[in-house]
């Protein structure tokens, strides 16, 4: 979150007297209008003066109209657009001296010396040439008498922060790149539907998707959809790698496939450095195997469309704290970027982080593949190895005499199905016996058990819902039967992947240990539910779809009104006591409250919201939305709040309510969810291989420890396992939440973009951090 120095500065004092110009530069990327309006209205609050540069940094050549301020109700609507509404091109003036020396004077004349650039390492790494030449610029400026010394001394330092504006996601330093995400939705869109037509004719499709340098979007979507195979630039095939995929697609159609897919970046080589192309890729299926093969090259498509909920966020979050770390910086402090890792907002030095990127080039260039994939990171690394280990066709001929049991426990979400894909798969690789429990601890109780296979999960990673089963029922009440079935069945160790239930129906199962001897065996839950409220995780599988399918009803509901004049929407969500949704639906669709039982109001709270709308309806933004979580308040209940409203905008606006109910449950899942659940689906399997293990003497299996019963979680920058019991002091069960929650740092954000003047935390302040000296320099790597 984006903090301000503690020393008692009042936030909405700290831009006073200075500008902030914002401009997008590059390839455009869906998100950067929500970095944009986020940058003016935080830029805003400050109480500094925010300027619009239009195209780029040819608009800051050629200055005249193509730099105005902005305004609050200027970036109102914004959101849901995708492209960038400033407009952006690619500026050969800019590159040179006399250009920027333009640049210079124009912004001189306007007093702007904070520049705020989106864009992606090209344009970054101008505005760094822009920033060191600034006093020489400065100084030509005077000797020619463009400005006076006096307007030079105003001006005397530029402040650079830079957010990266990619659907390559190619810049290091940072986990996800504005775009990302989004481009990743058009993608598996197109996935999802070629897959249907493919496995209609029993066909092979071969998808090309952008990255010219960089694999990231290929490498998530085969993840994401399962595809048989897949190209990128980081990682060349081995030598023979003709064989080896017409084997693997063989291999494929025997398990009774009916469709391959092969993905293919767009600047995916062979290991002498020439490209892979899709028309090769077809002609060598079409003529070793005598498949009905299809190539689609995606091309810009990957860069349209609204943005997803994730970059909506993402862009805001980004926003916020570029303004705050242009605020702050100092003449000494080198220009940033401000980026996400894991779900933190950290700064990091600009240069390192393009030093970095250049570094994946050379290192691909030198044949240094390893180096390359190690290099873009650790998100990057762990789609690589997820990738590789869920790749393999056929399981070992030596098989474990493991059983491992696996169940979905609670309300369905989207994801659970790709979760027990991935643990299936990967238990078979390891040579574990699987076996799938239907209805959750009900159907464990009631012998609802069978195995499952390699084949029964094939297609299980784009579909939404829960194919085993789900139910809430916990364990309590069927310990014995659940004991005698264990045994019945020899299972050795038990995958739960679920919401709140699964978490207090693991802890029972623990609790049952004491009379209970079968119950001695390793477990593991995964968080799956669209509350997002399962303790040891900040994130759970589900969440996201739910996120986004509640952001495009928002986007819809709010254009419905675009023809009336002056309406209030008031939307229901889910989430149980969570506001987990009911907050970053707020940030993602622009809410101007979001009422929640973490943050208690009460009848002054709602007073004021209803004013705040009545003021903002004298502006030229005549729509109004409030987000409401189902359970925030047993007597504010959504018929009460809609009332309210009504009531005292009698005359100013009128309203309407919605609840969304249990289309937050449904669909197909998104992105994110695919490919968070396929690594949790794996990462569990993997632990729980290695804590059989520690576990298994006298020639049997036998866990009783706190550390043999886990939450598998996202947690800050990486995934952990932390056992129930240590859990079970951070949960408040009366209400199914952690005592801690992450996201509500997030909600001040929400509040200061709804025009609120209200102060932003202090306590977790992002400094900057270094990316280079994390990893030893790439020569040394090599001699040692």
């Amino acid at each position: 979150m984006a903090n301000i120095n503690t020393a008692g500065v009042d936030p909405t004092k700290m831009g006073v007297g200075r500008a902030i110009a914002v401009l997008t530069s590059g390839g455009d990327a869906q998100g950067m209008n929500a970095a944009v309006r986020a940058t003016v209205r935080v830029g805003l609050y400050t109480g500094a003066k925010v300027f619009f540069v239009h195209e780029g940094y040819q608009g800051l050549v050629d200055g005249g109209d193509h730099i105005h301020s902005a305004t609050w109700e200027s970036v109102s609507m914004m959101l849901q657009l995708g492209g960038t509404v400033i407009g952006s091109a690619r500026c050969k003036d800019f590159q040179t001296r006399e250009g920027r020396l333009k640049a210079a004077s124009n912004l001189v004349k306007l007093g702007i010396t904070n520049l705020c650039v989106i864009g992606g390492d090209g344009s970054l790494t101008g505005a760094n040439i822009f920033r060191t030449e600034w006093s020489d610029l400065l100084k030509d400026l005077i000797s020619k008498g463009k400005i006076t010394k006096e307007e030079a001394k105003a001006s005397s330092h530029l402040n650079i922060v830079g957010m990266v504006g990619s659907i390559d996601n190619d810049f290091c330093g940072t986990d996800m790149t504005i775009g990302t995400d989004s481009a990743l939705h058009r993608i598996i869109e197109v996935v999802d539907s070629i897959t249907t037509t493919a496995q209609s004719h029993q066909r092979a499709f071969i998808l090309e998707v952008m990255g010219r340098h960089c694999g990231y979007l290929a490498l998530v979507t085969a993840l994401a959809c399962g595809a048989d195979w897949v190209f990128i630039p980081e990682m060349p095939p081995d030598d023979g790698w003709e064989d080896h995929l017409c084997r693997r697609l063989t291999d494929t159609r025997k398990t009774g496939s009916r469709v391959n897919v092969i993905i293919v970046a767009e600047g995916a080589i062979n290991k002498e450095g020439k490209l892979i192309t899709c028309d090769q890729l077809k002609d060598l299926v079409t003529k070793r195997l005598g498949y009905d093969t299809r190539a689609t090259i995606l091309g810009h498509v990957q860069r349209g469309g609204t943005p997803s909920a994730f970059d909506r966020v993402l862009g805001s979050r980004m926003g916020v704290e570029a303004v705050m770390a242009l605020l702050e910086a100092t003449p000494e402090t080198p220009a940033c970027v401000v980026s996400l890792s894991g779900n933190q907002a950290v700064r990091l030095p600009l240069m390192e982080c393009v030093q970095l990127t250049k570094d994946v080039t050379v290192a691909m260039s030198e044949g240094r593949y390893d180096d390359a994939v190690k290099l873009r990171g650790r998100s990057f690394e762990n789609n690589w190895n997820t990738y590789k280990l869920l790749a393999h066709v056929r399981p070992p001929e030596t098989k474990s005499n493991i059983n491992v049991a696996i169940m979905n426990v609670g309300a369905p979400c989207a994801g659970m199905n790709a979760a027990v894909r991935s643990a299936v798969r990967l238990g078979i690789i390891q040579g574990h016996n699987m076996l799938a429990v239907h209805d959750g601890f009900e159907g464990l109780a009631e012998e609802k058990i069978e195995p499952i296979t390699w084949n029964t999960v094939g297609d299980w990673t784009g579909k939404g819902g829960s194919d085993l089963g789900t139910k809430r029922v916990l364990p309590g009440k069927y310990m014995e039967e659940i004991s005698l079935n264990i045994a019945k069945y020899n299972i050795h160790a038990l995958v739960i992947i679920g919401g709140f239930e699964a978490f207090s129906g693991a802890l029972e199962m623990v609790q049952g240990r004491e009379k209970y001897e079968e119950l001695c065996i390793p477990m593991v839950i995964i968080p799956a539910t669209v509350s997002n409220n399962v303790p040891g995780s900040d994130f759970s599988i589900g969440a996201d779809t739910a996120l986004n399918t509640i952001t495009s009803t928002c986007d819809r509901i709010k254009q419905s009104a675009a023809g009336t004049k002056r309406r209030v929407f008031i939307i229901e969500t889910m989430g149980g006591y969570c506001g987990y949704l009911a907050t970053m639906a707020g940030l993602s669709a622009g809410a101007d409250a979001a009422y929640i039982y973490e943050e208690k109001f009460g009848i002054r709270d709602l007073e004021r919201n209803v004013e705040h709308l009545t003021e903002k309806m004298k502006t030229t933004v005549k729509r109004g939305l409030i987000l409401r979580n189902e359970n925030c308040n047993s007597n504010y209940t959504t018929d009460f709040i809609f009332n309210l409203y009504s009531e005292e905008g009698k005359g100013v606006f009128d309203c309407r309510k919605n609840v969304l109910g249990h289309m937050q449950q449904g669909g197909t899942p998104t992105p994110f969810d695919r490919n968070f659940a396929t690594k949790m689906g794996a990462k569990a399997v993997l632990w729980l291989t290695e804590k059989l293990k520690e576990c298994y003497r006298h020639g049997r299996i036998f866990a009783n420890t706190p550390e043999s019963a886990c939450v598998l979680g996202m947690r800050k920058r990486g995934l952990v396992l932390q056992p129930l019991a240590e859990l079970k002091e951070e949960t408040d069960f009366e209400h199914r939440i952690p005592k801690n929650q992450w996201w509500l740092k997030l909600r001040p954000i929400m509040k200061i973009l709804a025009k609120y003047q209200i102060s932003l935390d202090t306590s977790e302040h992002a400094l900057m951090e270094h990316v280079i000296s994390k990893k030893p320099p790439v020569h040394m790597t090599l001699k040692k």
